[in-house]
């Protein structure tokens, strides 16, 4: 079944919400965002996650130390990369990896072959931020490519109303919200378990 990664979560019960509905990772954004944590205030947070959903820390072109050391005071079980990070800087990471790549053409999705990671994000182009813009990409591009030795975690612009849809088109491990769970900026509980419910049932639709 399609993992599901709920990201951008700043409160206990935002998270308490998604661990109830399912949701395998949790994400902390530690990149500058209107969802930046501290490193106090993710520490706590972290608390509220029991270890079989896996907490998950998003930095964008972060030094390697920094990265190291919130990693070890959050307690955090992957680090995803949002930046320009290289190939050999994430092999330096003592921790697995979920790289992010911003697909705008089909040039974008042959990068990552160059990378040795534990997933593959897909998402769209930067806004004013990397990530978390709300826009979709040309599932489309996709098509052309064999993903079938690497694991894909979808993001950009997915919400319950398109997550079938997105599943069915792409064949991800997994699939990444935040905008879409959101109302007015804020994560939104219903909206939380609405999209897992239907990225769940979207899954099974599409594998029948």
């Amino acid at each position: 079944m399609v993992q599901v990664k709920i990201c951008g979560l700043t409160n206990k019960e935002a998270i308490e919400t998604a661990v109830e509905a399912g949701a395998d990772f949790i994400g902390f954004v530690f990149a500058r965002s209107k969802r930046q944590l501290t490193i106090k205030a993710a520490s706590e947070l972290a608390d509220s996650v029991p270890s079989h959903v896996k907490k998950v820390g998003v930095f964008v072109n972060e030094s390697l130390k920094t990265i190291q050391e919130i990693s070890d005071k959050v307690g955090l079980d992957y680090v995803q990369l949002h930046g320009d990070e290289s190939p050999a800087f994430c092999r330096e990471i003592e921790m697995p990896v979920i790289k992010a790549f911003q697909v705008t053409s089909r040039a974008d999705l042959e990068q990552i072959v160059l990378y040795d990671c534990a997933y593959y994000l897909l998402d769209s182009p930067a806004g004013k931020y990397r990530g978390g813009n709300g826009e979709t990409f040309d599932w489309a591009m996709t098509k052309d490519h064999d993903f079938l030795d690497k694991k894909i975690i979808l993001a950009g612009g997915l919400h319950s109303d398109n997550i079938a849809e997105a599943i069915k088109e792409v064949s991800p491990i997994g699939v990444d919200v935040s905008s879409g769970v959101e109302t007015e900026g804020k994560k939104d509980v219903n909206k939380i378990k609405t999209f897992i419910q239907a990225a769940k049932k979207g899954d099974e639709n599409g594998n029948l």
